[in-house]
């Protein structure tokens, strides 16, 4: 999205419907044994990162933990190359090296895909300063989940994100359960926002079911830190309806609690109000929905007929030089050197 665009909703609505059915024809894949490894499904909360998107501009800067396949296809990577790179294969979007946790788009800047709890956390900190060192005109968006928050580099992070006053905006994604545990037995807080005040960092909480609540609130943010760069802090509660990952039966939450967020679905929700409103028909629905089963379905196809990555680049990428072949010396010129004479960052 560029200065002054507004997403239409319908589109947005689409691109819900693309990560639902993308999430669910994974599983499936995943059950064929056609992914392997880790595989964590974002079905659930499609309102938090697409309301997200829906806020920002295309040259934003976007960094996530493990659950990322939807991160990727809000920000704009192709469902070929994300399905691509759940089967390992040289066209994926990490050209078949980083796998479910770890997708990345630099041309789409979305740099992951982390799999460390809160490690990615520091980065997009580091992100930000990046953005006003340069003196550039984006924001950096940082996406995580409430079991992030009782990590010290959370922590670490928003006191320096605070200290130098970065355009960042730090999202937890609150799905009540840091794998198994909820966050009611897991953090000393009511409220996870109430972290952010620790820091002198705003803070506020939004209904991660609603995509318009969520798009307006980061939106109202965003123009904010353009204006003038500050950290801020969103807690978006939300809910996965499946289980942690692909082996996780989620046995620790009953029925009862799924059905009642069943009855919240953020695509259910979106698609009564624009149809409500008069700008989206059970025809049209139906026919976006089609069109997304048709584009994943296409994606498996890409992702089977697709190459495995070679043997002789298993080391490539190891450095930013380029490949890093067994017995290959290290360039002489190291990314210290090249660092030198850069000034020392000061707090503003």
């Amino acid at each position: 999205m560029q200065p002054g665009e507004q997403r239409d909703e319908v589109e947005m609505l689409s691109l819900m419907l693309l990560i639902r059915r993308f999430e669910e024809r994974a599983s499936q894949q995943y059950q064929a044994q056609k992914i392997g490894g880790f595989c964590h499904l974002y079905i659930g909360q499609e309102a938090v990162v697409t309301g997200a998107m829906a806020a920002v501009r295309d040259d934003d800067y976007i960094i996530t933990a493990y659950r990322d396949h939807a991160h990727a296809l809000a920000r704009g990577t192709s469902a070929d190359a994300c399905m691509a790179e759940l089967f390992g294969k040289e066209t994926g979007c990490s050209r078949g090296l980083g796998g479910s946790m770890h997708f990345f788009d630099r041309k789409n800047h979305m740099y992951g895909g982390h799999a460390i709890v809160a490690a990615h956390i520091p980065l997009a900190v580091g992100m930000a300063f990046a953005i006003k060192y340069r003196g550039e005109d984006r924001v950096t968006l940082c996406f995580f989940g409430d079991g992030a928050i009782n990590q010290g580099a959370f922590h670490e992070a928003l006191n320096l994100a605070a200290l130098y006053k970065l355009p960042i905006v730090f999202i937890c994604e609150n799905n009540l359960f840091a794998m198994g545990t909820s966050v009611k037995r897991s953090t000393s807080l009511k409220q996870i926002v109430d972290r952010a005040e620790g820091y002198d960092i705003p803070g506020e909480i939004v209904d991660g079911m609603n995509f318009r609540e969520v798009r307006d609130k980061i939106a109202e943010v965003v123009d904010s830190i353009r204006k003038e760069p500050h950290p801020a802090f969103l807690e978006a509660r939300t809910y996965r309806y499946r289980g942690h990952s692909m082996s996780d039966p989620a046995s620790y939450r009953t029925k009862e609690e799924l059905e009642k967020y069943r009855l919240d679905d953020p695509i259910t929700r979106l698609r009564a109000q624009l149809t409500r409103e008069g700008k989206l028909t059970n025809e049209q629905f139906d026919g976006l929905d089609k069109q997304a089963k048709e584009t994943v379905l296409a994606a498996v196809k890409f992702a089977e007929e697709s190459s495995q990555p070679p043997l002789e680049k298993l080391y490539d990428y190891t450095y930013a030089d380029g490949a890093m072949e067994p017995g290959r010396p290290r360039p002489a010129e190291s990314v210290q050197e090249r660092r030198e004479g850069a000034p020392s960052p000061t707090p503003n």
